[in-house]
């Protein structure tokens, strides 16, 4: 499908978001599938009237069978900058992912170390460091339950391959869907109920507070726990106020 202004979440002449749906791939790989930031690509090209292309930076990535807010560089300015607050950790990242199984305790930190297997696509969490894995953590918040489904609020404080899926399935939290970490089955959409809803950061060129926020899937399940996600906005919202 082609990206169009309804995909689009964000845009100035430094960046742009779009709602990422489940099942595309951000960056070309071995399917052949078209990627996202090719379609954002021709989107930006015919928007603006641009035979020759136009630029576009990926600045990170979300695994295939996860949807939402993805953010691309229009400049190679933007493209360093954002880099840069990734690599710093000024980009406040907040997902939402759906269980069957409550997390105990309902909130913490978990701290791993994560080796991936590239031949297998496959990523191990280890307790304690080993050799060629990287330092992992991230905070989660159990937010509601709805018909044996339980709502968390994920905060990576890294940004590694498969981090929240490998780590939600240590707590025995297995994410809706994710056969690959430990769901009983997958899901027939190729998708799992794991949803990137927010991204805060500073602007790398006007220097001003950004919050962008993604949409649920029109899936006929997410829609079901749309009020205890606004309800979650809301106490973050209110809490990153009473901050400032």
């Amino acid at each position: 499908m082609e990206i169009t202004d309804d995909d689009v979440l964000y845009e100035d002449n430094h960046v742009i978001a779009v709602n990422k749906r489940a099942g595309d791939i951000v960056q070309v790989d071995d399917t052949g599938d078209e990627p996202l930031d090719e379609k954002v690509k021709k989107y930006l090209a015919k928007k603006y009237n641009k035979p020759n292309g136009a630029f576009l930076g990926v600045v990170h990535r979300l695994d295939r069978p996860v949807s939402g807010v993805i953010l691309f560089a229009k400049t190679s300015k933007a493209l360093e900058r954002l880099n840069e607050l990734f690599k710093t950790r000024q980009m406040h990242k907040t997902y939402y992912a759906v269980v069957r199984n409550r997390p105990e305790p309902p909130y913490g930190n978990l701290v791993h170390w994560l080796v991936k297997n590239p031949q297998k696509n496959v990523t191990k969490a280890h307790g304690h460091e080993v050799q060629g894995s990287l330092r992992s953590e991230l905070h989660y918040r159990l937010v509601g339950e709805l018909n044996g489904y339980y709502l968390i609020q994920v905060n990576p404080i890294t940004g590694r391959p498969h981090q929240i899926r490998v780590q939600l399935s240590t707590l025995n939290c297995p994410i809706v869907g994710d056969n690959k970490y430990g769901y009983p089955r997958g899901s027939l959409k190729k998708s799992i109920c794991l949803h990137a809803r927010r991204l805060q950061f500073m602007h790398p060129v006007k220097k001003e507070p950004v919050d962008i926020k993604a949409p649920l899937p029109k899936d006929g399940f997410w829609e079901k726990f749309a009020y205890l996600v606004q309800e979650q906005d809301h106490k973050i919202h209110l809490k990153g106020t009473e901050e400032q």
